[in-house]
Formats: structure tokens, sequence, C-alpha cells
């Protein structure tokens, strides 16, 4: 038997005490389940009914309304029944095991994470993109990302997608025709004004592209790692990012042991500023603890999207700062972070030299907080256009990258003199296959197995 056409129940709401808890299922025909759980009593569609739920033998579980939404008109495409009664998680695992049991004769079973979803992605109620906004929308970590989620499940995402396509279509049409009229390649480029249209298409890509790469630093926000030796002010710096005092802050050397994480936003990019232990120079002792929190810190290094590596502006550099910054991975942005100018007499000030960026400041009075915010903005590509972004995943930009490629690769055949115009046609079919796979128009069951995987349960 196919799972997939079996029914599905879960609870739809999160873990925990609530006012109100929503026990969904959803199958092609839910009526027998709805005459089993409320004693035959028919449920008119979209409409809201106060009803007890009960157990087999009638004794009751909680009172609540019953709302029936009869396919393809529901979230799923399939019929749909909703119970929303008390959030008390007892209440809540008694009412879902009432209703698995009563839909035991036709095979109601406990739904899969995101299996709702997918469902009404599999029914043509969203497209793949659309899909995978749903998780993004209710994993949001700032209103920006909430935003742009917004957009993308609304379709907005998907329809300078489909545009995309459509235009590549309409090329490849042409191609094609053409091939079977070899007569007619030679001015086939000029009298269609192929290589124009192939450009706007390049064109169009691009914005989609830039648009869809702001959306997705909207979602993963950007790893900044503090780095440096102890008492340098990392943790106070970290605060006064924060704006709370999320780290302890002392004048003895080495408090912070192990990392401290904090998520902030400047302008709306989530920013996750991660204050780590202090490295010491090479003929400083340090304790078995101490040790572990340094080698975490060069882990957190390695996996870091921009460093920190703060100084003390008040004694200057040293042979250890000198040894700490050579030990960093190459290509990743490191901002030099001169701290304490207010002890050195240093103005706050960003200096853009050869070798680095050095930022002066003081984590202490706050001066020059607003130059390092500037500064990581600028390295995280961050552009306020204006425009709606969405809030593109790692596989869209990928995919819009390689259908780059493919178009690039068909602007050189355009560009050869004998006029391949079926490498051409070859380089359209593949970009067009590329930006199919990001609605879900060519998309595996082990594309789809991943992303549905990574839904909570009961969505």
């Amino acid at each position: 038997m196919n799972l997939d056409t079996l029914p599905i129940a879960a609870i739809a709401t999160a873990p925990g005490r609530g006012g109100i808890g929503v026990v969904r299922a959803s199958g092609k025909n839910l009526r027998p389940l709805a005459q089993a759980l409320f004693g035959g009593a028919e449920l008119k569609p979209r409409h809201a009914t106060y009803i007890p739920f009960t157990q087999a033998d009638g004794t009751l579980i909680d009172q609540g309304i019953a709302i029936y939404f009869k396919g393809p008109h529901s979230y799923t495409g399939e019929d749909v029944l909703e119970l929303q009664g008390h959030g008390g998680p007892v209440v809540l695992q008694m009412l879902l095991q009432r209703v698995l049991e009563a839909g035991r004769d036709v095979g109601l079973r406990l739904a899969e994470p995101g299996e709702f979803t997918r469902r009404a992605y599999m029914n043509d109620k969203l497209d793949l993109a659309q899909a995978e906004a749903v998780a993004d929308l209710i994993d949001a970590s700032t209103e920006a990302a909430a935003k742009s989620a917004s957009q993308s499940l609304s379709g907005a995402f998907s329809q300078a997608i489909h545009a995309l396509v459509d235009r590549v279509t309409h090329l490849r049409m042409l191609v094609e025709a053409t091939l079977d009229f070899p007569e007619e390649e030679i001015d086939f480029l000029e009298k269609s004004d192929a290589r124009g249209q192939l450009r706007g298409i390049v064109e169009a890509l691009d914005h989609v592209f830039r648009q869809a790469s702001q959306g997705a630093l909207l979602r993963e926000g950007l790893n900044v790692v503090l780095v440096g030796q102890p008492n340098v002010g990392k943790s106070s710096l970290l605060n006064a990012l924060a704006g709370a005092d999320v780290a302890i802050v002392t004048p003895i050397a080495g408090t912070t042991r192990d990392k401290v994480t904090e998520t902030i936003q400047i302008e709306g990019i989530p920013l996750n500023i991660i204050d780590t232990a202090g490295i010491r120079g090479h003929d400083e002792a340090v304790d078995v603890v101490e040790r572990i929190g340094i080698e975490r810190t060069w882990g957190e290094v390695g996996k870091a999207d921009v460093i920190l590596h703060m100084l003390d502006a008040n004694h200057g550099p040293t042979r250890a700062d000198e040894s700490i910054l050579a030990g960093f991975p190459a290509g990743v942005p490191v901002l030099r972070i001169w701290n304490k100018i207010d002890l050195s007499g240093h103005k706050a000030s960003i200096d853009a030299s050869n070798d680095a960026t050095h930022i002066y400041l003081s984590a202490h009075d706050h001066a020059g907080i607003d130059l390092l915010r500037k500064e990581l903005l600028r390295i995280a590509g961050w552009q306020q256009t204006g425009e709606s972004l969405y809030l593109a995943r790692e596989r869209h930009l990928v995919a819009l990258k390689s259908a780059a490629r493919h178009l690039d690769h068909a602007e050189g055949h355009a560009a050869q003199t004998d006029q391949s115009l079926d490498l051409f046609a070859e380089e359209l079919r593949l970009a067009q296959v590329q930006l199919a796979t990001i609605t879900g128009a060519f998309s595996s069951d082990d594309l789809l197995g991943v992303i549905f995987s990574r839904f909570c349960i009961g969505k």
C-alpha cells in the first residue's frame, strides 16, 4: 500500500502549553472519520462547529471547535479536519490518539515532518519554492526575514522564476524551429535578435539572483566570531553589540572559558555573534579547562563568515597578536578591532589599509560601535534597494548560478562564426532545467525528502 495515499493526522500547534491546540487530519475522504468522532453528526464544510470531543465510550476529552474543509478547497488539496481545543499537552495527545483510533479502519496514520505541506505541493496547491517558504516563515528570526518569506509564500519568487523560464522557452522554440531548416541557420541570430533576447534573459536572471542573495542573507545571517587574547574586551564588545549584558565581564583574564553566542539584528540582518575564550601566548601557562576553551575557539574560527580580531589599542600589537592572526583561515574577512580607545587616546575611526581593515573603538563607552555595524553590513553585501526580497535557500542560489553558467555558454556559442545552433539550444535547455528545479517542475524524490524532513510535524 502507498503510504502517500493514506490519511494522516498530527498535532499542528507547537509543543507545550497554550490557550488553544489544534489536531489536524488530511486525506482523500474524511467524512467517515468525522462521523466516527462525532456520532454521525454532519459537519458543514468551512463552518466552525462547537462540539464535544469524546472517547469511544463517550467519556469527555474536551470541548472545542471542529472545522471540515472539503478537498480541493483546503491547505493540502485533500479533505482536512481540524479539531481546535484547549492547548494542554496531555489533552492534545488524548485527542490525537482518539483521532488515530477512529481512523484505524481507513488506514489513518501519524504524519511525518512536513507531510501536510508536501501533500499541498503534490496536489499543486503550492510549488516547491512556496512550500519551502512555509518553513522559512515559521523559522524567521527577524521582521525583515518574515516579510521576505511572506513574499516567497505569496508566489512572488516563483513568478519571477516562471517569467525567466518562459523567456528561455520562447528562445528555445525559435532556435529549435530553425534547426529543422539548416539553410536558415546563418541568418537566424540576426533576424530573430537571438543575441539581444539572450542578453535580456541574462540581465533579468542577474536581477533575480541579487534579490535572492539578499534574501538568503536575511535567512542565514552571518557567523561573526570574536577572537583575541584574554582581557582585550571581546565580551564587552559582544555586550555592546547586543545592547545587553549577555556575557560576563571582569578584569580577570580568562573569564570566558567557553563560547557565548548571541543573535542580534543590524537593519534586519541576523548576526550570530560568537564570543570565544581568549588565546594566550605560547609561553603562558593555561589550565586544562582553558586549553579546551581555546581549542573550541579555533573550531569556531574555522566556521566563521567574519572574524573580529580584537586587540588592545592602549598597549599596541604584540607577538601573540601576530601569532593569532597567522592562524586565521584564508579567504575569511578579518576586521582588526582596536579596543579601549577610551584609554589610548585614539579617536573612533575606520582605516581600510592594504593589509586589513582597522576599526578603532571603545566597547566600554560604545564609541565607534556604529562604524563596526556599518562595516559588517558592507561585508555582508547588504544593500537597501527598497525592492521586495526573496528568502532564498542555498539550493536556489546554486540553481540560479548554474543557469547563469549555461546562459554564458550559450552566449559563447552565439558569438562563434559558425553559429553552432545545436549547442546553443542545448545550453538553453540546461538553463531551463536548472531554473525549473527551484519551483519543483524537475525535482527528484530524494530532494523532496530532504526538504520536507526539516519541517516540523503537523505542518
